[in-house]
């Protein structure tokens, strides 16, 4: 071999051990490539940026039809984007990103892709990464990009206002419509306000006031999805990136919520009675959440036709037992529509789907959380177009969800129902009679009689035997310590118990009271999955989950 044969040969050779060392230049390529470690979750693997580079891409695979990972981006001086299952690459400069990723300074140092183990059944896992420095960015500067501020009030006024707190735009890896069609069909359906839920990532915040200004009757709200592999929960109103990765550095899920709290958000689990395994990974909510932290919970994701009983009995059984052992925690309801509204699939439902109400003091980010936070939530399990169903309570004043007295009275009113209604007063998660609702405005008056301990009650319609709206809770506790033993006592078994409608609601006339302390952890008993839930997730993921090779 000739000398400059061999010098050409040794520098090839050095560029590459550069390169799977992490190490590079400007405007080189770095390969990353290994078995996926068997231990924990969430693994990092780092790559140094030199001087000079404008752009990053990283193309990463998984090698395996079986396998799926989940990959993330940390800059030097954090968290720069998450794509989950996204099987594009991701790509950041100074003034552009790919969906899912945010732009910004390009620093020299340590970078990292952080890997998370979706599922691993294959062995020995391996993945590649190639990461791409550019000296020239290769994407279009967006102008469209803006740091976030909060909308000012659309309407100052007041009054209940219509939304739904779980909708996935683009920036979500598994979801498809742009946040201009997310908003123009919430429009088209009545809604004023829509939370933006995208998995573990904030890109979507630095478009909502360019997107803002062209829907301006529609509030959009702050909110980050944390996906976690143990259950998915959402930031309602968070503006920061929630480490999701349970488990890593001995993460925890009240880590999590301690986080979300610190952003002044409020802590929310999302279809937490959904799971159905490696057919929507993480789905079901298991992690192990002190639940005093717990602030609201998504009692119905998808229209109750959709979904179908099952999914409601579940999530509102594990509510009524986190209430009843003490917890004020609200009912919400979210689509979690990945679509735009425009799936056609059966078991696909649309933005708005179901509506949560909230009776707030403006149309502002601010005033709508402040509503959940006081419990002035209704769930209409179908859409807007639900009759409305309302609790009031003569002793309710101020920023409180909660009368002390030992008598108080409350009024349950009914607008826009068909004749044939029935409203169900709920008192610590168990039913009350049926009540008929006649004609198209309706009222219904109790007085209630405190007990010994603090009271959770709440109202709910039912049409045509199914649950059709919910309400969250009023709270009664005692002004006299120890209460009387009086009070609006809930039926044991009433005139129709075991009928349908019972069924439908999900509480048995024979409900037993639920433990106290609970975990939050969903429950595995003859409530969690039969075969027609199923059927329905399994369709719902195959739809929604990201397709692989």
């Amino acid at each position: 071999m000739s000398s400059t044969n061999r010098h050409l040969a040794l520098s090839v050779l050095a560029s590459t051990l550069v390169a799977h060392a992490g190490l590079a230049r400007a405007d080189s390529t770095v390969l990353l490539e290994g078995e996926v470690p068997t231990e924990g979750d969430y693994f990092v693997l780092s790559f140094e940026v030199p001087e000079g580079t404008s752009e990053i891409e990283i193309r990463h695979d998984d090698l395996s039809d079986t396998n799926i990972l989940d990959w993330g981006l940390f800059s030097p001086e954090g968290f720069r984007g998450y794509g989950g299952g996204n099987t594009e690459p991701a790509i950041t400069s100074t003034t552009a990103a790919s969906r899912s990723y945010l732009p910004g300074p390009i620093t020299a140092g340590t970078w990292q892709v952080y890997v998370g183990k979706a599922r691993v059944t294959e062995l020995p896992a391996r993945y590649r990464v190639e990461v791409l420095l550019r000296d020239v960015a290769t994407l279009a500067p967006q102008p469209e990009r803006s740091p976030y501020t909060p909308t000012p009030a659309i309407v100052s006024e007041a009054r209940w206002y219509a939304g739904d707190f779980h909708v996935h735009s683009r920036e979500s890896g598994d979801a498809s419509p742009s946040l201009d069609e997310v908003l123009t069909f919430a429009e088209s359906r009545g809604l004023e306000f829509v939370m933006l839920s995208e998995h573990n990532t904030t890109s979507q915040l630095e478009l909502y006031a360019d997107v803002q200004a062209r829907h301006p009757t529609v509030l959009l709200i702050p909110g980050i999805e944390v996906t976690t592999y143990q259950g998915h929960a959402m930031s309602m109103g968070g503006t920061r990136w929630i480490d999701h990765r349970l488990g890593y550095e001995g993460r925890t899920i009240d880590q999590v919520v301690r986080d979300v709290h610190e952003d002044d958000a409020l802590f929310s689990i999302n279809h937490p009675a959904l799971d159905i395994g490696d057919l929507c990974i993480g789905c079901g909510w298991m992690a192990m959440a002190g639940p005093e932290g717990i602030d609201a919970m998504e009692i119905q994701t998808g229209a109750y036709s959709v979904t179908g009983s099952l999914f409601f009995r579940s999530a509102t059984s594990m509510w009524d037992d986190l209430v009843t052992a003490g917890h004020h925690v609200v009912a919400v309801g979210g689509s979690d529509d990945h679509r735009g509204g425009t799936g056609t699939d059966r078991f696909d439902s649309p933005i708005g789907s179901p509506t949560t109400m909230v009776f707030a003091r403006e149309l502002s980010s601010a005033a709508i959380l402040e509503g959940v936070r006081l419990g002035r939530t209704v769930v209409k399990l179908e859409g807007p177009d639900d009759p409305m169903l309302e609790l009031e309570a003569s002793d309710l004043a101020g920023d409180t969800d909660t009368i002390v007295a030992d008598r108080t009275s409350i009024v349950v009113r009914v607008t826009g129902a068909s004749e044939g209604g029935a409203l169900r007063i709920v008192r610590d998660g168990v039913m009350g009679r049926p009540i008929e609702v006649v004609g198209t405005t309706f009222e219904h008056e109790e007085i209630v009689i405190a007990g010994a301990n603090e009271s959770a009650i709440r109202a709910q319609l039912v049409l045509g035997g199914q649950p059709r709206v919910v309400t969250s809770h009023v709270f009664v506790r005692p002004l006299t310590e120890g209460g009387p033993d009086a009070g609006l006592t809930p039926d044991a078994g009433g005139d129709d118990a075991g009928t349908e409608a019972d069924a439908a609601v999900g509480q048995d006339a024979g409900t037993t009271a639920p433990s106290s302390g609970c975990a939050c952890r969903i429950r595995r008993d003859d409530r969690s999955t039969g075969a027609w839930l199923a059927l329905s997730a399994v369709l719902v993921a195959l739809a929604r989950r990201r397709s692989r090779r």
